[in-house]
């Protein structure tokens, strides 16, 4: 039993290494992205003997890391709507639609 409450304990010890581990992925992603890129357009230059394919694998590196980045976007996004979802941040938006319905106009005695 003991071994179980321990690992119950570091799991939130762990998670934010993993979310960092993640978000520096990402760059790491990119470099690679782009790198992987400028290898095929070399490549394709070697291959064909033409210069401009070199910028076709530079393009292709640039957009696969635009790509990688909308991923990483679209997760966050989704991550974050699921978080705005939850109960406990209800009353934040309570207090926005509470300041909403004041009205500034002539006031009536």
């Amino acid at each position: 039993m003991d071994n179980k409450n321990e690992s119950v304990q570091e799991t939130p010890r762990i998670k934010p290494i993993i979310e960092a581990a993640d978000s520096l992925s990402l760059g790491i992603s990119i470099v690679v992205a782009v790198l992987m890129g400028v290898g095929i357009g070399i490549l394709l230059k070697k291959f064909t003997g033409i210069g401009w394919t070199l910028w076709i694998g530079v393009f292709i590196g640039v957009a696969a890391a635009v790509l990688n980045v909308y991923k990483a976007y679209s997760k966050q996004y989704k991550e974050y709507e699921e978080l705005a979802k939850e109960p406990r941040y209800a009353i934040k938006k309570k207090l926005q639609d509470d300041e909403d319905d004041e009205d500034y106009g002539e006031k009536k005695y």
